[in-house]
């Protein structure tokens, strides 16, 4: 019985394969023979998870045809991965891919590093900060004050807390943005509503159109749900939205729906405007497209001089168009799993019904402790903390690196919480990879795209600051000079942990 549970075509693999570009060796530097590098491919994308664990590899015939190289290269990569503990074989069943015992399964989403690792690893996959005390406490404490009343009921709220629902909706309508309660979901996090809105309008096979690149863990749960993600690339710079590519997709491919991020763009940091947003609504109700625009960095501006667009809502009265999404977790601390839909009525309603067969509903406790962050003004003094502390790092980052690796290009975001950083033609891959043997946790450009795009990029969060982030940065040129010095990943040695 074969052991593999999906397939991967040779022409697929060798797409990802080539897009994984060193830059050019230097003077002096030694090449890995062919089959190694080849080699090194293949497991570099199982462990990041873009290559599956348990996925049938094509036969050397196909793959050495799809690569351009000889039969006999393919056959000694394979056999070298065997050796490894990577590839397993069995006679009629092909060759699938594994991982050696005791290596932890590759992750796919940007997983927080475990807390037994923090002594030793500087985390920079994960773009959270701690809780801005002492407002978590505060909020917490406010909670159990108005829990009993709740404690006398069943607990199932789909819809969200009816005092939750208003307040979100009295937050829209005081930002221009006339909103009702009905028009309000309360959600486990945004990813818990941007699966909720897959599930309801994107069925298995039905095209999506996401920015490129996009944020890595949404781009994976559409791709679980049987997603075909249709990529339109981001215009050059912080500059926002290529309209004129989108246009030409939402023309052209017609997609269900599309995922944006209007506001400090995870990863790229850019701020869509005002035109550009007027004409992507405009294109996408042209097309029959739904809009999901994901809100959650929108109050995390760092620069005095940010004039915020309005909201992309604000550009859809009719409410046909576009479904908004907004979270806790991002402005105020990952820990609070809470996010909510803004939509038209009936749609919230359609995503309520729908959720009697996913998850029920959302904590109580939680949603009393958000509710009272909004109704005391805490929330504005809890996410200040938040600016100040993301500005902070920010600027000790960006310095660290203009010192440390002053070859790397980005541009500086005047909001969010991450950096999008090009490495002079280094593979952001093997970076990641490189960096478990130094000690710090990076997220390679290819994370972030779709079908191995972005290879000579990394994503680095401002979650670090003064003399951690002077030293993140040295690990990151250790690593560097890694991959610049040709030093291979395999012989079976296994990192502590993943960047996914």
């Amino acid at each position: 019985m074969a052991q593999w549970t999906s397939a991967m075509g040779a022409a697929q693999l060798a797409r990802l394969l080539n897009s994984q570009q060193d830059r050019p060796a230097g003077p002096g530097t030694r090449r890995p023979p062919a089959y190694r590098a080849l080699a090194d491919g293949i497991r570099l994308l199982v462990l990041e998870g873009r290559v599956p664990v348990a996925a049938r590899l094509p036969a050397e015939r196909e793959l050495a045809l799809a690569l351009s190289v000889s039969r006999t290269t393919v056959a000694a990569a394979y056999e070298a991965l065997r050796t490894e503990g990577f590839l397993e074989s069995r006679r009629g069943a092909g060759s699938w891919t594994s991982v050696p015992a005791g290596n932890p399964l590759p992750a796919r989403g940007l997983e927080p590093l475990p807390p037994e690792a923090l002594g030793s690893v500087i985390d920079l996959g994960c773009a959270s900060l701690p809780a801005p005390e002492p407002w978590l406490t505060r909020a917490v404490q406010g909670a159990l004050e108005e829990l009993p009343p709740y404690a006398h009921t069943h607990g199932d709220y789909p819809a969200g807390l009816p005092a939750l629902r208003a307040m979100i909706a009295e937050r829209y309508t005081l930002r221009g943005i006339p909103t009702m309660p009905e028009q309000i979901m309360v959600t486990t996090g945004a990813m818990g509503a941007i699966d909720a809105i897959c599930h309801l309008f994107a069925g298995r096979g039905e095209r999506v159109a996401v920015e490129s690149p996009s944020y890595a863990n949404i781009l994976q749960l559409m791709r679980e749900a049987g997603a075909r993600l249709v990529p339109v690339a981001m215009a050059d710079g912080l500059s926002g939205w290529d309209m004129d590519r989108w246009r030409q997709v939402l023309r052209d491919a017609a997609p269900r729906i599309a995922y944006v991020v209007a506001d400090f763009h995870n990863p790229t940091g850019a701020l869509a405007g005002d035109d550009q947003r007027r004409q992507l609504v405009d294109a996408a109700r042209s097309a029959g497209t739904v809009l999901v625009a994901d809100e959650t960095m929108t109050e995390l501006w760092l620069d005095d001089d940010v004039d915020m667009p309005r909201p992309v809502c604000g550009f859809d009265p009719a409410g046909s168009t576009v479904i908004t999404v907004g979270s806790a977790s991002k402005a105020f601390w990952a820990g609070m799993r809470i996010g909510w839909v803004r939509a038209a009525p009936d749609v919230i309603r359609s995503l309520v019904a729908a959720r009697a067969y996913a998850d029920l509903g959302t904590p109580v406790l939680e949603q009393l402790a958000v509710n009272w962050l909004f109704s005391t003004g805490g929330w504005e003094q809890a996410v200040e903390i938040r600016r100040s502390q993301a500005r902070e790092n920010r600027d000790a980052l960006v310095g660290a690196l203009r010192r440390q690796l002053p070859d790397w290009e980005f541009e500086v975001p005047k909001g969010g919480l991450t950096l999008w950083v090009r490495t002079g033609g280094l593979s952001g891959s093997r970076l990641a990879e490189m960096g478990e043997r130094v000690g710090l946790r990076v997220p390679s450009g290819p994370r972030f795209g779709v079908d191995g795009a972005f290879e000579g990029y990394v994503r680095l969060p401002f979650t670090v600051g003064g003399a951690v982030a002077e030293e993140a940065a040295a690990r990151l040129a250790a690593a560097a000079r890694l991959v610049e010095n040709g030093v291979s990943g395999g012989g079976g040695e296994s990192p502590r942990t993943f960047v996914a």
